[in-house]
């Protein structure tokens, strides 16, 4: 039996505690998913998959179902260290074709810049599969832009958490995360 996803949610979460899984565990519930057994998947967005708010996607699911995610994590000891934690997705026009989804985690930038890189690395690993020619030495915009012109992506966005860390030594934790429904 094939698990092919036909919807899927993002969310996003913060946690700080004196232990590092405990704050991992904060950052899951504050991201409505703490509840869940999650296995990790990798980057593909499955073809006729819809967007749907966390709201929704969390009311199809039971307390200690596994899950399917892209996750990505960032976690940090150390006073006002900037992290980040984000998810890319990039959606082709042709619904029958997969898109991918990426994830990306990083210190010292602010969250857009995180996010526009994490948004750029699920759109241009699209456009390689769809044909599309990118300057990688083009800037984000520059790149969004050929992709609008080409018509094949329809869609892209992305998902970020970022946060300082704690300014008593805490362990501080980001995690941004596409979570699958699978009926």
């Amino acid at each position: 039996m094939a698990i092919v996803p036909r919807e899927v949610f993002f969310t996003k979460g913060l946690g700080i505690h004196r232990e590092q899984l405990s704050s991992f565990e904060m950052a899951l519930r504050a991201a409505g998913i703490a509840k869940y057994n999650i296995v990790s998947v990798s980057s593909i967005f499955p073809p006729y998959c819809q967007v749907i708010s966390q709201e929704v996607g969390l009311s199809r699911l039971s307390d200690g179902q596994i899950i399917y995610a892209v996750m990505s994590r960032n976690a940090t000891k150390e006073s006002n260290r900037l992290i980040s934690a984000s998810i890319g997705l990039a959606i082709p026009t042709d619904k029958s074709h997969y898109g991918y989804v990426s994830e990306h985690h990083d210190f010292g930038q602010p969250a857009k810049k995180v996010g526009d890189y994490a948004e750029d690395l699920a759109a241009s690993m699209l456009a390689s599969t769809l044909g599309i020619e990118l300057d990688i030495d083009k800037s984000y915009d520059e790149k969004k832009e050929q992709w609008k012109i080409s018509g094949k992506i329809v869609r892209s966005m992305n998902i970020t958490q970022s946060a300082k860390g704690d300014i008593h030594g805490l362990w501080t934790t980001v995690l941004a995360a596409a979570v699958f429904i699978v009926d």
